[in-house]
């Protein structure tokens, strides 16, 4: 393959090791420029991204280059001598011809989509009184990513009552549920569906004003308004705002300045019954060295979770993908995908996007076959967590007891519950039949099953400390 084929495959795999947000700020606009003596010369759009991929980032560059060219055996970063196109995205390979009827049918021409470039807001200030009409563009960045969609966001148990609060939220922004306060585990669309709410404000009334920003950028924007003397524009833009919403609020922990000035821009547009949207990976109470007056308003709106998804969900969220991308994914494909990538969906995504690319470029049908091979390297450290006896041992140890004793015939209640648990997870986790949880917990009756995994569905609904003894236990699975 050749330099753009294998940094596009580089890619899809960079993108499962790093954040999303760190994937799109720093490597778009890259591409290698050359290999020679086994170092591979990585030109980037500026200083910044040629530091950050250098010291954070050049092993997993270097490891996803090695996975498809053995005789790189280093890398180097450069600056681009000249602005340059992004490198082709996987839904502009989709588009290149294969030349292979068959092929052409499996992975359809898709439209090509761009990423919303985002500015900072503050070089926009000057416009803060420009009115816009119905039907112009505001006079300035929203930040808003135009492909998170309420339409494209596939909603589950795991997710619903999130999903029916943002929904709420964007038909009657300031009203009720505000903050609304967005919690859950790193790529588990909490971005996604914070910016459907301001993707969906800005469709139906263009006039507002709805800005998403994350709070290292609100961060770095104090910083040189400081620096510059523009404080008072800064403050003076964000109290413009009809929709502000906060991405991953945690990292405000810590920094006194900035909560403070938080704060009164927090208290300014909830007095005037603007819109506030914050998400984090934790909830309120558990974010360290949060100002207790910061804490206290977060909680006082509304608290929604997003969890993970279940095997049926994530399959869902493939199919959905699948047909963003106008690909056909074979079922029995999708869920070999979904079983072995379960731990958020931006690794989902990931996957699909490498399966994507590498059947492109060498011309192959996505069968279930082909995904297997495709995955291997990724999936190969997670297999020990897919069987029965190692979901077994994880629930003993959380537990302080014996896989003896989940297996065994012992009714105490200090066994019950976590055996009723461990056949929960066979159930949600590897997608067991009943009669093979049975089988695998002591050669116990098919109905005995059916009642534990029920059991614990319904008490998950209310109880909260069942529901995070559940969450540890599926990372704990999904970390082995």
């Amino acid at each position: 393959m050749d330099f753009q084929q294998l940094w596009a495959a580089a890619l899809g795999e960079i993108e499962l090791s790093i954040s999303r947000a760190n994937f799109i700020t720093w490597f778009k606009n890259t591409s290698i420029q050359s290999i020679d003596d086994g170092c591979a010369t990585i030109t980037t759009p500026n200083g910044f991204a040629k530091e950050w991929i250098e010291k954070k980032c050049s092993d997993i560059v270097l490891q996803a280059l090695r996975n498809h060219d053995k005789s790189i055996t280093r890398i180097h970063c450069t600056l681009s001598p000249q602005p340059q196109r992004a490198p082709q995205s996987i839904d502009a390979v989709t588009q290149k011809r294969t030349g292979n009827s068959t092929i052409s049918t499996i992975l359809k021409k898709a439209p090509q989509r761009s990423i919303q470039q985002q500015k900072q807001p503050i070089q926009q200030a000057k416009n803060i009184q420009q009115k816009p009409t119905a039907k112009t563009t505001p006079p300035y960045n929203t930040c808003l990513n135009p492909r998170y969609t309420f339409s494209n966001f596939v909603v589950g148990q795991h997710n619903e009552l999130a999903h029916a609060a943002c929904r709420t939220v964007s038909e009657s922004l300031g009203t009720v549920y505000n903050p609304l306060f967005i919690y859950g585990d790193v790529g588990l669309g909490k971005t996604h569906i914070l910016q459907s709410i301001g993707n969906a404000v800005v469709s139906a009334d263009p006039t507002k004003r709805v800005l998403y920003t994350s709070s290292e950028r609100f961060t770095s924007e104090l910083i040189d308004s400081i620096h510059n003397n523009t404080i008072s524009d800064f403050k003076k833009f964000y109290q413009t705002i009809d929709l502000l919403i906060i991405d991953d609020v945690q990292f405000l922990a810590g920094k006194e300045k900035t909560q403070d000035e938080f704060f009164h821009i927090f208290n300014f547009l909830y007095q005037k019954n603007k819109q506030i949207i914050i998400s984090s990976d934790r909830p309120p109470h558990a974010i360290a060295t949060l100002e207790d007056r910061l804490r206290s308003r977060f909680e006082g709106g509304m608290i929604a979770d997003i969890s993970q998804p279940d095997f049926e969900t994530r399959v869902a969220i493939l199919q959905k993908k699948a047909d963003e991308k106008d690909i056909i994914l074979p079922e029995d494909a999708a869920r070999y995908i979904a079983r072995n990538v379960a731990s958020n969906i931006r690794e989902l995504e990931g996957a699909l996007n490498k399966v994507v690319a590498i059947c492109t470029f060498q011309q192959k049908i996505p069968s279930r076959a082909v995904v297997e091979e495709i995955l291997a390297p990724t999936i190969v450290n997670r297999r020990p967590a897919r069987s029965a006896s190692s979901v077994i041992d994880i629930v003993a140890q959380h537990f302080n007891i014996t896989p003896d004793d989940i297996i065994g015939k012992v009714r105490k209640k200090t066994i019950v519950r976590p055996r009723q648990i461990a056949m929960f997870l066979l159930r949600e986790e590897l997608t067991y039949s009943y009669p093979e949880i049975g089988a695998h917990c002591g050669g116990r009756d098919h109905t005995t099953v059916i009642h534990a995994c029920r059991k614990i569905e319904k008490e998950l609904i209310a109880d909260a400390a069942l529901k995070d003894t559940i969450d540890t236990l599926k990372r704990k699975l999904h970390t082995l």
